[in-house]
């Protein structure tokens, strides 16, 4: 190479090269001062947009997470203040079941009615007052609420509440309406009508439709009704008042399956009455009418069939010749809120339609015999069972959370296991380039200084 004094070839490379080792050493610095491999788009752009969407995952994942313990947060507190209802139930149940007893007095219903009022309102204080976050949850105005448990859109979880208020809680009813039909009847006491009918259910654990023919009867139907699995309870029932009894009958009492010779009782109606309640049938004699009021359950009806002589009468019609029936009528039963309808509805209900609810609220345990107090038991157990059935869902709930919970975290390790494989710095690696190049750039300014001195070589010869 000739010596030259203008264009110094070896200092322009050995400032190339130092200039290279210092971005070099430069880059090897940030990546550890940071400890992120990709400190801008220039290091690596494809790396920093897959690093960015991971970024979004995770921290997405992270609110998730703590959505979703907000959401086990909730459920609890409202499991809770459920707990304290199914106390309060339990004690109106305890109180209904006292009150029954035939060993109290009027008065003593009346107190024990006192504390169940009192009850009731505490039922419905903690209905209104029960929140989370000052969101209420028990007073019927939560509905249906979705919780985010993902880091990305729509993926939520719902969860439902409903009011627990005295008011809002209780046993949703439909009753039918049992005929009473004279001379002509047929044994077996069936729902009469011709051909078929059909009974369409929509309760709270699903829709069906239940056929009944013309020759079946009310406890058949009522059966079917409850293998549908609709969340309805069905219930044959008959009640009837039965007198005049004079003792020249010759006529037979047919209740369910069980027959009573009425000409052996020699108009004793009294007797009668006992020996239905040892069938085990509700029955009581009222000695002012001379009458026996009669309540049967899960039977297809009452009958009385007879001689010409014969004056006996269930709700006022004489079984005269052929006899007189009284069918059982269905009761439908749900702690929550069902429909009915079809072509059968006024054969084996009154009426088609919506149930009624007696609630809570309505419970009155109080008056001179335990009718009452026998009715409130129904109500109050439904009540339980509706209940039953949200913390049920609750519970569900609260499980299903914590599940999520744990896949969110182990998500969000693996996903963040892997942008660190792409963001991070690898201080191994990176020490040893920043240590090659502080190497290089020692090297390089001694080289640059040496080469800077190359033209001076010229004045030699020119001396």
């Amino acid at each position: 190479m000739a010596l030259t004094v203008q264009t110094n070839v070896a200092s322009l490379n050995g400032q190339r090269n130092l200039s290279k080792s210092g971005a070099s050493l430069a880059t090897s610095m940030q990546r550890l001062s940071s400890g992120m491999r990709i400190n801008s788009a220039k290091d690596d752009a494809a790396g920093l947009q897959i690093s960015n969407r991971l970024t979004s995952q995770i921290n997405g994942l992270g609110v998730a997470q703590r959505n979703a313990g907000d959401g086990i947060s909730m459920a609890q507190t409202a499991e809770g203040a459920m707990q304290a209802s199914t106390d309060i139930l339990q004690r109106m149940r305890d109180l209904s079941l006292q009150s029954a007893n035939g060993s109290n007095s009027a008065s003593d219903r009346d107190a024990l009615q006192k504390e169940v009022s009192a009850l009731q309102t505490e039922l419905t204080r903690i209905s209104e007052t029960t929140s989370f976050g000052g969101t209420n949850l028990l007073d019927g105005t939560f509905g249906t609420k979705k919780f985010q448990v993902g880091s990305q859109a729509n993926e939520t979880i719902a969860v439902s509440l409903g009011s627990i208020a005295a008011n809002d809680i209780g046993n949703n009813t439909k009753d039918g309406a049992g005929s009473v039909f004279g001379a002509g009847v047929a044994t077996g006491v069936a729902i009469g009508g011709s051909g078929t009918e059909v009974l369409a259910l929509n309760g709270p654990s699903g829709s069906t439709s239940i056929t009944a023919t013309a020759g079946d009867t009310a406890d058949v139907v009522a059966s079917n009704i409850n293998k549908a699995g609709t969340g309805i309870k069905a219930e044959a029932t008959v009640s009837v008042k039965i007198g005049k009894l004079d003792g020249a009958e010759t006529a037979t009492l047919t209740v369910g399956k069980d027959t009573f010779d009425l000409s052996k009782y020699n108009g004793d109606s009294k007797k009668l009455a006992a020996d239905l309640g040892k069938a085990g049938y509700d029955a009581t004699f009222d000695k002012a009418t001379n009458e026996v009021s009669l309540t049967a359950k899960d039977v297809s009806g009452v009958m009385i069939v007879g001689t010409a002589a014969s004056t006996v009468e269930l709700d006022g019609s004489a079984g005269i010749n052929t006899g007189v029936m009284k069918t059982s009528e269905i009761k439908l039963t749900s702690a929550d809120a069902f429909t009915v309808s079809g072509t059968g509805v006024g054969t084996l209900l009154s009426t088609g339609g919506s149930s009624a609810l007696t609630s809570v609220g309505s419970v009155d345990i109080s008056g001179t015999d335990g009718s009452k107090a026998q009715d409130a038991i129904a109500t109050i157990d439904a009540a339980l069972a509706a209940i039953d059935g949200q913390r049920a869902d609750l519970g569900a709930v609260q499980n299903r959370f914590a599940h999520t919970i744990s896949n969110l975290s182990n998500i969000e390790e693996n996903v963040s296991a892997s942008r660190s494989r792409i963001r991070d710095t690898d201080f191994a690696t990176e020490t040893a380039q920043m240590t090659k190049n502080q190497i290089l750039q020692q090297a390089g300014t001694s080289i640059l200084a040496q080469a800077n001195q190359l033209p001076q070589a010229a004045l030699s010869l020119l001396g």
